[in-house]
């Protein structure tokens, strides 16, 4: 069963560990259902849209050190080639992976059901002030923020690609079929990944 060690805190839900100034972290805790829907249900609860893989890797990787860089970056990958909510995939692939079936069942519940009851009552009460030019300035100004945190997951994925020409290519012609082409994502997400898949498999078998 997967240990927390000590954390540190941050800032940004994408700075590093190193560049972070450490102050008082919480002692060691165990890895428990409860504990993982309640910091899931938090996420989801103060989060914006897109900026939520951000904030999972802040929790997961650098403030309660439960996984690794690698291993929080290829679970995103994975949860974003998958059918479905990327982050409701994240929040599973998460949770299975520090406390098996259980986590993930408490990923996915906390992940969805605290921020679908809150959405719900938003939902009536932006419903009831949407003729006023305030309540659209204020959702801009949120999409602007979700954009914001999405674009710098983007930047630091990016980052931590291996330094080779092929991923580069593949992260480029990704970018340039579904934004500018408007390829189906089904397709692009079936022929992007077949060949990200056989380039990586190819290598490591021609590798010693």
């Amino acid at each position: 069963m997967a240990k927390a060690t000590h954390g540190q805190d941050v800032s940004d839900p994408l700075s590093s560990p190193a560049d972070a100034t450490v102050r008082h972290a919480p002692p060691p805790r165990e890895v428990t259902s409860l504990g993982l829907f309640l910091i899931f249900a938090r996420i989801g609860l103060t989060s914006f849209g897109g900026g939520l893989s951000g904030w999972f890797m802040r929790e997961f990787v650098y403030v309660r050190q439960w996984m690794s860089e690698d291993e929080f970056l290829n679970g995103l990958a994975l949860s974003q080639a998958l059918p479905g909510v990327n982050i409701k995939n994240l929040a599973i692939w998460i949770g299975f992976r520090l406390l098996g079936w259980r986590g993930a069942v408490a990923g996915f519940c906390g992940i969805i059901f605290p921020p679908a009851v809150v959405i719900i009552l938003l939902g009536v009460f932006f419903s009831a002030i949407a003729s006023f030019p305030l309540t659209h300035i204020a959702l801009a100004g949120a999409a602007a923020g979700a954009i914001g945190l999405s674009l710098s997951m983007a930047i630091t994925a990016a980052r931590r690609l291996p330094r080779r020409v092929f991923p580069y290519l593949v992260l480029l012609a990704t970018f340039a079929a579904a934004a500018v082409f408007r390829v189906s994502l089904v397709w692009t997400v079936l022929i992007a990944g077949a060949l990200s898949v056989g380039y990586e498999y190819v290598r490591d078998a021609r590798q010693p």
